[in-house]
């Protein structure tokens, strides 16, 4: 196989991948070996690949990969998740294109339809992971709506009910008014928004006037006719319709003439009570509050406390219900412009100020939520967080980031119920069935559901038909919680060889913004289901923005299309450039340039390859540079696989390829290739080369992980190999031993070889041009002549007492190497070159020596400070002893 002049990463990606999957590769059974398993975090059916979805399945393909070849049997599952809010939300639109209302069509119409968008949209991002190279067992894909997967959500429904952590009941949830949807508390962002404090006058109904004590910090509202009101101040008028009381602090003195009043709701002219309660906030705005309770989580509490009426105004899209009697069909942001000019109008409104507060919206509409009373279905979480916080506290379970384990444990430690239903049509239908007289029953199969129902009823002739199945369906979160067990039929079958052999899984990697929807109760469920965590690690990816820190999005246009990112740079180069800008939970700034390093470092992978490749190779012996040369980067392997296994350990993946990414380009590519490089014309000594060619494959090893398609193209064409072999499956060598001193040693040599290039640059001599090196005393480097000879062109190196005049000198550590010139120079203007530097040194010493004479510096500046200026003191004076020293040997 010949290899092309230039590498195109186009010729080379699609063909391994096939390899790969045609050699099965990337396949797992279980065997004797210690199992790595990675389950996928399932990306929406029908969603495509986004820079999130890169960063997070390039970290995790790193991870397999790595671990396949510590000889570990890697087992990288993939699969999707049904998405119901998202995916209902975009069949609806369909049908609304095609003129059909979701309320035309049955459910199982409905679901049809669904299905359909499903199998023709689905799955399409999962192809779109292996342009990337991502090593799943693709036999394995599973689906949170599939067969198995279904079942393992009804049978845990099934089981958490009957184990009382399950129950039905009217709460105050967080209302979706587009999805039509309830959410759960997760599911809600709080945002600022900038919008109004409306203050409103409540009447006092059927006023004798009493109550007024005229003590301190007592407030009276009088209008022009002396009719006395409370002020009450909202951010939301629109919800007054709904209001059943006002509420006072029984400690406010402004309010204390308001006690056993009845005040009335403006424009609505319901007459309500004052209650009192200390719940107000005496500070904030007039101090009455009114009490909407079916429209505010607190109104809500207050009204089971004091048994006050609830009415719903609003329809379940955000509009006036026929109960508001006011606005009937208006949405709810159209009522608020509209009341604000009603109620100046009708003298109602006090006064308006612009006003900054938190609105919850929701996570997959974005629009403002409403709180709202609702039949739902909940799941109690107490007993979960009391089982999922120790073993992450305790660092049985590990997150990296650690600064990750606070968010857990608050959440945790603050846990509410889990609202689990949802008003959907798509999604896993909850497994409850209603009775004709009242009442239900749980099972996981309608034949179950009907024993059951004639055992509650004690009526044996009832049928299917007169059951009527829960409408809603699960929270798509309470399938996925299940996933690193349902992957492995952990709950339809428990104790079978997989789930045994695979689960606990090996390192879960996800974003922050997920640790409650998912990490959490995952955790949770394996130790409901399994006793024991789910996973053993959690690496938290950072959020990806552009290079000037925003949050990517397709509003902004600074989002990249991933796939035309890899057609440009190559799927290695974009790899490359997403992990060099990803500390482990930090967000990366993500730039092109970035992936433009990444194509740089493959065209210099590929163009070493191609030189060594290139070298003529004779039987000769070995020559002293080269035998040193490789027993140096020997010692420089080695040392850098320790600490790519240490960085590994520490999930600093971004550092570990940070390390290989010099060990090529500084010291192979630099430094060792021009060491042993055979001279123009000449050939290579075999046991070189074969050295060589070994390095190069355990360099391709480190790679891999990083970059696996280069890697494999490279490996495959070092010697010749077997159909089916591959990179993937070498195993890393562990534990090489290495020389610390000759590594050290090592960095002398490269110091005098740059001090010697740097003399041939400044002084304008040719690399043709050989140059003799003088060492003034003992010879540190004097093991390594050849090496030093080899790369500067010297005709020989020798020791002497004190150098030539005139030589050209520098320092290593305490010893001074000097270059003789003799005619190799234009001596006019190297004394102009000389001459001027010495002029800078002695400003230079001048103003330090200026601060080291100031007294007052002296006896301020903390030690240090002084010790770094006697220190550049030092330098100068020695600079300025050479620089006097050459330009009088010039001048001779």
């Amino acid at each position: 196989m010949e290899l092309a002049s230039k590498y195109n990463p186009a010729d080379v990606e699609g063909k391994w991948y096939q390899y790969w999957l045609d050699h099965k590769l990337f396949s797992s059974k279980p065997d004797g070996r210690e199992p790595y398993t990675v389950v996928i975090p399932p990306p929406n059916v029908t969603g495509v690949l986004h820079m999130g979805h890169m960063l997070n399945n390039t970290i995790q393909d790193i991870l397999v990969r790595r671990a396949r070849m510590m000889g570990k049997n890697a087992c990288w599952v993939p699969g999707t998740d049904h998405a119901s809010i998202a995916t209902e939300a975009k069949v609806v639109n369909r049908l609304a294109q095609q003129g059909i209302k979701k309320t035309d069509l049955t459910r199982e119409e409905f679901l049809k339809h669904a299905w359909a968008w499903t199998e023709e949209h689905g799955g399409i991002i999962l192809k779109q992971l292996r342009k990337l190279g991502a090593s799943c067992d693709w036999d394995r894909t599973a689906f949170t709506m599939d067969e198995t997967r279904s079942k393992s959500v009804i049978k845990v429904f099934v089981d958490l009910y009957n184990k009382g952590l399950i129950y039905r009941g009217v709460r105050m949830v967080n209302w979706d008014p587009k999805a039509l949807t309830a959410l759960s508390d997760e599911e809600v962002i709080y945002k600022e928004e900038h919008s109004k404090l409306y203050y409103l006058r409540y009447y006092v109904a059927d006023d004798d006037m009493s109550g007024e004590t005229g003590a301190e910090g007592e407030i009276v509202h009088r209008d022009a006719q002396g009719r006395r009101y409370a002020v009450v101040a909202t951010t939301r008028p629109e919800t007054i319709m709904g209001d059943t009381a006002m509420c006072i602090n029984p400690a406010d003195p402004k309010n204390q003439w308001l006690k056993g009043k009845k005040v009335i709701v403006p424009l609505v002219g319901r007459v309500i009570p004052v209650i009192e309660d200390s719940y107000v906030d005496i500070e904030f705005g007039t101090g009455c509050l009114k009490v909407t309770p079916a429209h505010d989580v607190n109104d809500y509490m207050l009204g089971e406390k004091y048994n006050l009426p609830s009415i719903d105004i609003f329809n379940d899209n955000g509009t006036l219900s026929e109960a508001a009697g006011l606005y009937v069909g208006m949405d709810r942001f159209d009522v608020r412009a509209q009341i604000e000019k009603d109620l100046d109008a009708a003298g109602l409104l006090e006064k308006v100020e612009a006003y900054t507060n938190k609105v919850g919206f929701s996570e997959r509409t974005n629009v403002a939520i409403e709180p709202k009373l609702s039949m739902q279905w909940f799941l109690k979480m107490q007993h979960f967080a009391d089982m999922a916080l120790p073993p992450v506290m305790n660092d049985e379970l590990k997150f990296y980031p650690a600064k990750y384990k606070n968010t857990y444990r608050n959440w945790l430690e603050n846990i509410k119920d889990w609202c689990i239903s949802r008003q959907l049509w798509w999604g896993h239908r909850i497994p409850a069935y209603y009775l004709p007289k009242g009442g239900f029953v749980v099972a996981e199969t309608p034949e179950q559901a009907l024993e059951l129902a004639k055992e509650k009823t004690g009526d044996a002739n009832l049928k299917m038909e007169d059951l009527r199945q829960e409408d809603d369906c699960l929270d798509t979160w309470f399938s996925s919680w299940l996933w690193p067990i349902s992957l492995f039929d952990g709950i339809n079958n428990p104790g079978n060889e997989e789930i045994k052999y695979y689960y606990p899984t090996a390192d879960l990697v996800t974003g922050p913004d997920i640790i409650f929807f998912w990490v959490a109760r995952m955790i949770m469920a394996g130790y409901e289901y399994m006793g024991d965590m789910p996973f053993r690690n959690v690496y938290f990816t950072g959020i990806v923005r552009d290079k000037i820190g925003r949050k990517m999005s397709k509003s902004l246009g600074n989002s990249p299309d991933p796939l035309e990112l890899i057609e440009q740079f190559g799927a290695d180069g974009v790899r490359m450039g997403m992990m060099l800008a990803a500390p482990a939970g930090n967000d990366i700034l993500f730039d092109e340039a970035l992936c433009e390093q990444g194509r740089n470092f493959n065209n210099k992978i590929w163009n070493a390859f191609r030189l060594v490749k290139g070298w003529q190779v004779a039987d000769i012996e070995q020559p002293e540079y080269a035998k040193l040369a490789t027993e140096w980067f020997d010692s420089m392997l080695a040392k850098t696989a320790e600490e790519v296994n240490d960085l590994f350990g520490k999930y600093r993946l971004s550092e570990a390829l940070m390390a290989v990414y010099k060990l090529f380009w500084d010291e192979f590519s630099s430094w060792y290739l021009e060491m042993v490089k055979p001279a123009y014309g000449q050939p290579i000594d075999k046991v070189t080369y074969e050295k060589t060619l070994a390095f190069f494959e355990t360099l391709l090893k480190l790679l891999h992980p990083f970059m696996p398609f280069i890697t494999e193209e490279l490996w495959q064409h070092i010697y010749d190999r077997q159909p089916g072999e591959s990179i993937m499956t070498q195993t890393l060598v562990k534990d090489m031993p290495y020389n610390e001193a000759l590594i050290a040693q090592f960095e002398a040599v490269k110091e005098v070889i740059s001090g010697i290039r740097t003399i041939r640059l400044q002084k304008n001599i040719a690399q043709k041009e050989a140059l003799a090196l003088e060492v003034t005393g003992e010879n540190p480097v004097a093991g390594f002549g050849s090496v030093i000879a080899k790369l500067c062109n010297l005709s020989e190196i020798k020791q002497v007492e004190t150098k030539s005049e005139g030589a050209a000198a520098f320092m290593v550590g305490t010893t001074e190497y000097a270059v003789p010139l003799g005619n190799l120079i234009n001596v006019e203007e190297e004394l102009k070159k000389l001459e001027a530097d010495l002029k800078y040194q002695e400003g230079f010493l001048q103003s330090v020596m200026k601060k080291l004479s100031n007294e007052k510096f002296v006896s301020k500046a903390p030690a240090n400070v002084i010790e770094m200026e006697r220190k550049k003191q030092a330098d100068a004076e020695t600079k300025i002893a050479a620089l006097k020293e050459s330009i009088a040997a010039l001048k001779r």
